[in-house]
């Protein structure tokens, strides 16, 4: 049994679309079951949002999802009656017809549980099952959305309620990449990287995969491979767990970055216990997601507590420390920088091996690069940096750690 989830861009047009058609008919004719889960045609949720900002400024966020979701209802029919003439039984589904269950969050809804019962009889009756990616019902009925990449999620979750023998991820690459090979060239695919390494690459930046598919997936141990929905053959990427010892031997798997961060300083804070609650806690209550987070002593008993949030999210932020936070703590002020960048060197491999984070710091400072914010888990490290240097950082760090070589 394998789950298909098709991108945007491999259903762009009714010529892709049939592309997409011959593929799922070759896995049928090859006796697997197959559950097909697609994404809104390219550009096509771009425009209803334009659409719905022509009438709303912001839009209220339960009509918004009843808007976009609009997207994928029409991909999952055109995809079916592509099957049908090619005679293959199918059948389409909303998210709802399912009936995959999300909270009441709009716009950045979390999947509850699916109810994978219809899906299963149709498979058990030879049908191929097209199901709309991105989209589910909350408890009271209202349509929601999962946020941009949710077909992901609904691919990954869907395996995950059929134990699915694989979860195959089609997308306009044909797997994971050290970097983004747009930003350096000498970028090479991995046959495999770890679920840990693939959770820190899309959580940093790259855009292969929406980080809530891959935790599904490694919570769930649904295999997940990457594959382009452009080429006929090729094995793609696969994502795995460190036992299978067929592993790379890198000691960095790749670079990752993320143009959209913007940094918040709340200056002069009293250092006393709560204080990060009493800040944070007011961006966390309008739903807005920090990043990294530093703080920083001073001399007379005050301090400098400065994090990361995502540059949409900036002015919101923004807006909410002036108004609600800075006087009630009695902070001096709140300095922002809306046009700072993530930079992150990723791996396994630094669990075992020492003098990563130095060469990292030694490479940026020998082009001149002001690091302005450092992170560290066991497997990666992060800095934050001007933004206009983000594309030499990328450059210079995957050339210092070799991944533009095959790997021994």
């Amino acid at each position: 049994m394998i789950v298909q989830k098709y991108g945007g861009t491999s259903v762009g047009s009714p010529e892709r679309i049939k592309n997409v058609v011959r593929r799922v008919a070759k896995y049928k004719a090859q006796g697997h079951q197959i559950v097909v889960v697609v994404s809104a045609m390219s550009g096509e949720t771009n425009r209803l949002i334009a659409l719905a900002k022509e009438m709303q400024a912001q839009p209220d966020p339960r009509e918004l999802d009843m808007v976009v979701s609009t997207g994928e209802q029409v991909t999952v029919g055109l995809v079916s009656m592509g099957l049908i003439q090619e005679g293959l039984k199918a059948k389409s589904y909303t998210g709802a017809q399912v009936k995959i269950t999300t909270d009441s969050a709009f716009t950045k809804a979390r999947i509850l549980s699916i109810d994978e019962q219809n899906i299963r009889a149709d498979l058990a009756n030879g049908y191929v099952v097209v199901v709309a990616g991105f989209q589910g019902i909350d408890k009271d009925g209202n349509i929601t959305t999962l946020g941009r990449g949710g077909s992901d999620t609904t691919g990954v979750a869907i395996a995950a309620a059929l134990h699915a023998d694989e979860c195959q991820i089609y997308t306009d690459v044909d797997g994971v990449y050290t970097t983004d090979p747009r930003v350096v060239p000498e970028a090479r695919r991995l046959k495999s990287i770890t679920f840990e390494e693939m959770l820190e690459m899309a959580s940093l930046g790259s855009k292969v995969l929406q980080i809530r598919s891959v935790e599904f997936a490694g919570k769930y141990k649904v295999k997940l491979r990457v594959l382009s929905s452009f080429e006929e053959e090729g094995d793609g990427t696969l994502i795995t767990f460190e036992e299978d010892d067929k592993m790379e031997q890198a000691i960095i798997s790749g670079i990752a970055f993320n143009r959209d961060e913007a940094k918040i300083t709340v200056r002069g804070v009293p250092d006393k216990p709560g204080i990060a609650y009493q800040i944070l806690g007011p961006v966390s209550e309008a739903n807005v997601d920090v990043d990294m987070i530093i703080q920083n002593v001073g001399v007379d008993g005050s301090t400098d507590f400065s994090f990361t949030v995502h540059r949409n999210e900036f002015d919101k932020a923004m807006d909410i420390l002036k108004n609600k936070v800075q006087n009630h703590i009695g902070a001096r002020d709140v300095v922002g920088d809306n046009k700072t960048a993530k930079v992150s060197v990723v791996g396994v491999g630094m669990r075992s091996h020492v003098g990563i984070a130095s060469k990292m710091f030694r490479t940026l400072a020998e082009e001149g690069i002001n690091i302005q914010m450092i992170s560290t888990s066991e497997i990666k490290i992060s800095v934050v940096i001007d933004e206009k240097y983000l594309e030499l950082a990328v450059r210079v760090l995957h050339k210092a750690f070799d991944l533009d070589q095959e790997p021994a």
